[in-house]
């Protein structure tokens, strides 16, 4: 990866936390010297259960989601177009260990890592860390509500529509099986609610 590109990635990093809180020169020079962007190729895994569970990762573009397999089925738990944190599920008062979810880029995604330690680094030795952590877990708290409402909608139908309502992105780059994964439905239903939707819509 060229050197500009990656000041490109991590002032991409920088800039969403100053989105969310003034930062200092420390904490700016801090991430300018630890964070090392990467560069993860379509259908490619960012992490499996294989792996330790040590990073999250700042999607700066992309597409990215997150899944479990239950009885030999995947089942997507979350879909990243970038400009967020994504992880795999954690207990935040356990040490580290592998991870339950996938987490798969299902285009070319540029993401930045940044380690628990780092971050813990990061806690203590800058105070605008505690705000900016309170300010992404408050996101991601919000978003897992909207996931948690959406998986009760009892109508395939009516979850299909809430979740267009709920994401603004170009729903088309995701591959049917993950959204209707995502949706708890078989492809096929979801095929069917498109379809009658197109109708309505003529």
């Amino acid at each position: 990866m060229l050197e500009s590109r990656k000041v490109f990635l991590v002032n991409a990093v920088l800039n969403y936390f100053s989105s969310l809180c003034p930062i200092t020169p420390g904490f700016i020079q801090e991430i300018e010297k630890n964070l090392q962007p990467i560069l993860v190729k379509k259908n490619k895994y960012i992490l499996s259960p294989i792996d330790n569970n040590d990073d999250v990762f700042f999607v700066v573009n992309g597409l990215v989601r997150g899944f479990v397999k239950d009885d030999g089925k995947e089942i997507t738990t979350w879909i990243s177009f970038g400009n967020e944190f994504i992880g795999a599920i954690q207990h935040p008062g356990e040490n580290v260990r592998p991870s339950i979810e996938y987490l798969q880029a299902l285009e070319n995604s540029e993401l930045v890592p940044m380690s628990r330690l780092f971050i813990n680094r990061l806690y203590s030795n800058y105070q605008e860390t505690n705000v900016i952590g309170r300010k992404i877990l408050g996101l991601q708290y919000y978003a897992a509500s909207e996931r948690s409402i959406l998986a009760r909608i009892p109508s395939a139908e009516r979850r299909y529509e809430k979740f267009m309502e709920l994401n603004s992105f170009d729903v088309s780059k995701v591959p049917l099986r993950c959204i209707a994964s995502y949706l708890g439905m078989r492809l096929e239903t979801l095929s069917r609610i498109r379809s009658k939707l197109v109708k309505d819509l003529a």
